[in-house]
């Protein structure tokens, strides 16, 4: 029981990061990773990527993600990632403390980076991100002084807004329909990623949010598709995906651990939202 790996391996902010964020060249000579990419693994902050020359594939909660340059992709702190293969790619990997990224940014960014971003070299917002990123590059190599932080935070700033910006465009977001129900589940999602262990069913979630059950219910469904209950039980099978993929618990130490006191109940549920038993599903993916 000693070596029973219990949870995926999980990184924080890099040790060598300036002003919560840190920028690493892909094509830069001698650059070596603090951990190993190749293998499962999920960050406790953001993980921005920008391909300006090359491919590769990433597999992202289960998923091979690939990405040719020129393109951007976002993988969010708890998403579990590894780097399946590469050819030659350049461009930045940005690690950014989720605390440096607005509520508004937060929510455009990870609803409109559901997939990759291309991108196109003639375009202005290209030629933005370029120099933003050069700029940025520059200031964390640089000699610090009590200046240099505020200048990273708000180059980041700059960076965010114009991608936010940008994926307003591509996704035709529109911040005037319903701003309010925006807000609601972007509170919720937050709520359901702190308390899915413990909150099984919305009316904990519409208490926190000072709004009733009725309302969350349709708010969930209108920009979801899915009810509210369904959310959550998504989020919770998720983990236990990777929690059968990536460790050695038991199913009835997952369900337990997920806040499902019964494994019959747990092994149903598994079962409803995947088509797979738990252990059919652990066995299709390690063997």
């Amino acid at each position: 029981m000693k070596n029973q790996q219990t949870d995926v391996l999980k990184f924080p902010l890099s040790p060598l990061a300036k002003a919560g964020m840190m920028i690493k060249n892909m094509a830069a000579a001698g650059h070596v990773s603090e951990h190993d990419y190749l293998k499962p693994h999920r960050d406790d902050h953001y993980l921005l990527m920008i391909a300006t020359v090359g491919h590769f594939i990433i597999n992202i909660d289960f998923e091979n993600i690939t990405v040719k340059a020129p393109a951007m992709l976002l993988i969010l702190p708890g998403q579990i990632h590894h780097m399946v293969s590469s050819n030659n790619p350049s461009g930045w990997g940005i690690s950014i403390d989720p605390v440096l990224v607005e509520e508004d940014f937060q929510l455009i960014m990870e609803k409109g980076f559901q997939q990759v971003l291309s991108l196109n070299r003639q375009t202005e917002f290209y030629d933005h991100v370029q120099v933003l990123m050069g700029q940025m590059e520059k200031l964390q190599a640089a000699t610090p002084n009590k200046y240099t932080t505020n200048a990273i935070h708000s180059l980041l700033d700059a960076l965010l807004a114009l991608i936010a910006g940008e994926l307003a465009t591509v996704h035709l977001f529109d911040k005037t329909k319903d701003n309010r129900a925006a807000i609601i589940e972007q509170a919720f999602v937050q709520l359901v990623k702190m308390h899915y262990k413990d909150w099984k069913r919305p009316a904990p979630y519409a208490t926190a949010l000072n709004i009733s059950v009725a309302h969350l219910y349709d708010t969930i469904k209108n920009l979801t598709g899915d009810s509210a209950t369904a959310y959550i039980q998504q989020y919770c099978i998720l983990e236990a995906k990777r929690l059968l993929c990536f460790t050695k618990l038991t199913v009835r130490e997952i369900g337990y651990q997920l806040g499902y006191d019964e494994p019959v109940y747990f092994g149903k549920l598994f079962k409803k939202v995947t088509g797979f038993t738990p252990l059919q599903f652990r066995q299709q993916y390690r063997d």
